[in-house]
């Protein structure tokens, strides 16, 4: 006898399990049953899970029978004339969807040639075990799966046209690359998704050979003379916008050029961008502090007796200033109405961001890396043929992580922009190898990539043969220019007193355990005493009982509350969060004592 659980919940028992699953799942595809309903034996437990829970993940398999799969040619044909469609088949007992549970007991076929009578189930199409973005990866069967998800997080992140009306949108932080291309190679993903509509990267030459070293760790090489001609360039947007907010008492905010009775009015120079009504002209070149929209609001704290004096009457500065490191062009100033009927200005900034050191790329198999170099093009090697590289590549980076993929798009690239055509790179059903292998031998290259290349320095030729072809990159949204962070002495948090934290706030860097190792072994520790007295503080301390002492120096006058003025007290240098940390104690009255060594 077997336990049966609908649900996880106990029903009752059954004498023969095998014979009552296989007439459940008969009975499911002749609808006697809804198709919503998975079933599983579990032998080693000997109980049957039935299952009718919402949220199941569940995929679409094609039933086989005797070694025959259901789905025969005379179905195909009423398909393809559409007399029969999708949920038809699902009715019919053709396909059925398994759940997690019920896939443990189904030995699935890939392709109908593979079918024996030992399989239960086929795969509609290979390629449905992956995702939408995994699909749109060329030649993802010869690629680690690891690396897979990874090309797929990158094409994510890749910059493109978002959109076609980028231009009347009010976007955070969107990037828009000016000269989008569709990829060489593709799968039939493209089609289907029309990823053309918004493509998100460019073909570009590429040579796997290392250079001078600047392309260790993943690093990239770009050649200047491509970037100079466009390669990779995109606009970065910005938007700010202000609004005139009301207050109790009839008090509102004003957008216009500030006057100079207004406290914290900045100086006549600043608001030397703004028309007369305050606002910002588009096309108007700005950097970092320039005021974009001129406000003023009424001051913060208003008390009863204040209300009819002379400080009520001054207003403060709250005009709105570019981010402190970015600058741009105006490229859109809309001035219209909130909600509430309050007047609301949008500015939009563009920089125009040509790829720099530090900028990140990517190919469409989890192969990224950032921009070490870039090189003058006279300096980089070139084929027999005078072909140049756009960027090279550290032939490094395969052998470990595996990604053929990587390469045999260089290749079906090659062919692709050789012959003209788009290759078909979809997964599982994309163009062989060796078919692109000889079509390179017809077009009068080596099969296997390879060409023969003269240093561009020297002009002497490279002994190794190397690596050339066209693949899809990829410039990522990970600009260096948003995230290089300086800073020198400036805000502090009112707590701890140790600098305010973020990029945006002008924040600290903080320097942590294994960044305090490095220095050490660097062997400039002395920097540390430099780096890690951002909280630094003086304290007076008794010597007789250890409490924090008061060193009151208007009168000159030292004392402990404990002990009075006639014991030692000693002033030591100390972080303030641990000065904090003993006062916490204290409030849990715990009695902490400092004990002093004597410095003498």
């Amino acid at each position: 006898m077997s336990d049966v659980y609908l649900d996880q919940r106990y029903i009752g028992k059954v004498d023969n399990p095998e014979e009552f699953v296989k007439n459940v799942k008969l009975d499911r595809q002749k609808n006697k049953l809804p198709n919503t309903l998975n079933i599983s034996y579990d032998k080693s437990m000997d109980e049957i899970n039935i299952e009718l829970s919402k949220g199941r993940a569940r995929r679409p398999l094609i039933i086989v029978e005797n070694g025959e799969s259901k789905l025969t040619e005379d179905l195909m044909k009423q398909l393809e004339k559409s007399e029969v469609n999708w949920d038809g088949l699902v009715a019919k007992g053709v396909i059925e969807y398994l759940d997690a549970l019920e896939e443990e007991d189904a030995y699935v076929a890939l392709s109908p040639e593979e079918v024996t009578k030992e399989h239960t189930h086929l795969e509609i199409n290979p390629i449905v075990i992956l995702g939408l973005t995994t699909s749109l990866v060329p030649y993802a069967n010869f690629v680690q799966s690891s690396r897979l998800n990874r090309g797929s997080k990158t094409q994510k992140q890749a910059i493109g046209m978002y959109a076609s009306n980028y231009l009347l949108r009010m976007d955070t932080d969107v990037s828009v690359l000016q000269y989008p291309q569709r990829p060489i190679v593709r799968t039939f993903m493209y089609d289907i998704t029309e990823q053309e509509k918004h493509p998100a990267g460019q073909n570009i030459t590429i040579a796997l050979m290392s250079y001078k070293g600047y392309n260790m760790q993943d690093a990239i090489i770009l050649n200047k003379g491509s970037v100079e001609r466009g390669l990779a360039r995109s606009f970065y947007f910005r938007p700010y916008a202000v609004e005139e907010l009301r207050y109790l008492g009839g008090l509102t905010d004003e957008i216009c050029v500030p006057d100079k009775e207004v406290k914290g009015y900045k100086s006549e120079k600043d608001y030397k961008l703004l028309e007369e009504d305050g606002v910002i002209s588009p096309e108007t070149k700005v950097k970092e502090e320039d005021v974009l929209v001129g406000k003023t609001s009424p001051p913060r704290f208003l008390g009863e007796l204040e209300e009819f004096s002379i400080a009520a009457s001054i207003r403060r500065e709250s005009s709105v200033v570019v981010r402190h490191g970015e600058e741009g062009i105006v490229d859109l100033v809309i001035v219209t109405e909130n909600e509430e009927g309050n007047k609301l200005v949008q500015v939009r900034l563009r920089d125009q961001r040509v790829p720099e050191i530090g900028d990140k790329f990517a190919s469409r198999h989890g192969q990224k890396g950032v921009v070490g170099f870039i090189a003058d093009q006279s300096d980089m090697p070139f084929s027999a043929s005078g072909i140049v590289p756009d960027l090279i590549f550290s032939p490094h980076s395969v052998p470990g992580r595996m990604t053929i993929s990587h390469l045999i798009e260089i290749l079906a690239g090659k062919v692709g922009a050789l012959s003209g055509r788009y290759i078909d790179g979809t997964t599982f059903q994309a163009e062989p190898e060796q078919d692109l292998r000889k079509f390179l031998l017809e077009l009068g290259f080596r099969e296997n990539g390879t060409e023969r290349m003269y240093n561009g320095m020297t002009g002497e030729e490279f002994e190794a043969k190397i690596f050339v072809g066209n693949i899809y990159y990829l410039r990522l949204k990970h600009m260096v220019a948003n995230k290089l962070h300086a800073r020198a002495s400036g805000r502090l948090q009112l707590l701890t007193r140790q600098p305010i934290e973020g990029r945006s706030k002008g924040g600290g860097l903080r320097l942590g355990e294994m960044e305090k190792d490095c220095l050490v072994a660097h062997g400039a520790s002395l920097l540390l005493k430099e780096r890690f007295d951002s909280d630094k503080t003086v304290v007076h301390v008794c010597e007789e009982c250890g409490m924090l002492a008061i060193n009151d120096s208007y009168r000159n006058r030292k004392f402990c509350q404990k002990c009075g003025s006639n014991v030692e007290i000693t002033a030591i240098e100390l972080s303030y969060a641990f000065k904090l940390l003993l006062d916490e104690i204290k409030a849990l009255g715990i009695y902490p004592r400092l004990k002093l060594k004597s410095k003498y």
